[in-house]
């Protein structure tokens, strides 16, 4: 449902995406690995035109796009596919769970109030949050702030996932709760795309496995080919680095 061919992106003279390649098919959980400062999170972000990339190209749904020449009207179809989950949450801080999931979908997509209401109650539920519709972000824990910025993206009715680091701003005791969701949404048959630490998510959860390093794919294949019988040696070097 998703590929992508030969992304390149440049910040000044720093090359940070080197000519990257990816292909997604319908209900893969793809985990994006590496050390920090490989690119990972710059490759999700073009994917979803939060950066612009110099070079690349883009089949989804079947459209074939030139992604360094993306006009708004194309940027805004694909964006209505795909949902993105950010490390920090970015929730308004002054609206509620329920306000902060059905902001989008009243003012962007036109969705009448008590319809977007009843969409983002279902998402919330659906994320263990039945209980927490009316309190704001600062009455909320880290995990659960996180389960709202899910709920926002379940309710949009996504194709395809993007997570970016999606528990690296929480405290250890609070990862697995969020871990859970998306485990649950796996095994649902959700398409994502998971830039992550978590070794045993991606283990254990991830249908396939992406190991970048230097703005480079090192190894990509099934997560159980990566995790027990890695080719690259920087593959398995980088794998006894995280005890794994």
């Amino acid at each position: 449902m998703l590929e992508i061919r030969d992304i390149k992106k440049n910040f000044g003279e720093l090359q940070v995406l080197k000519g990257v390649d990816l292909d997604v098919e319908k209900g893969d959980v793809v985990a994006i690995l590496g050390p920090s400062g490989s690119g990972k999170t710059t490759f999700l972000r073009c994917i979803n035109f939060l950066e612009t990339t110099d070079q690349g190209t883009m089949v989804f749904d079947g459209e074939s796009f030139d992604m360094s020449r993306m006009s708004k009207k194309d940027i805004a179809r694909i964006r209505r596919k795909t949902a993105f989950v950010f490390q920090n949450f970015n929730l308004f801080l002054n609206k509620t769970a329920l306000e902060n999931v059905t902001e989008g979908l009243v003012t962007a997509r036109r969705i009448p109030k008590a319809q977007a209401e009843e969409t983002g109650r279902k998402a919330l539920d659906k994320v263990g949050l039945s209980d927490r519709w009316n309190y704001y972000p600062h009455q909320l824990s880290g995990g659960q702030q996180q389960r709202v910025a899910i709920a926002r993206a379940l309710a949009t009715e996504p194709e395809i996932i993007f997570f970016d680091e999606p528990t690296s701003a929480l405290d250890p005791e609070l990862i697995g709760e969020v871990l859970e969701v998306m485990r649950e949404l796996a095994q649902e048959g959700m398409t994502m795309l998971v830039v992550t630490h978590e070794m045993n998510f991606a283990r254990n959860v991830s249908t396939r496995v992406i190991f970048m390093e230097n703005g480079n794919v090192v190894e990509a294949g099934s997560s159980r080919d990566f995790f027990e019988n890695p080719k690259a040696e920087r593959t398995r070097e980088f794998l006894r680095l995280v005890n794994v």
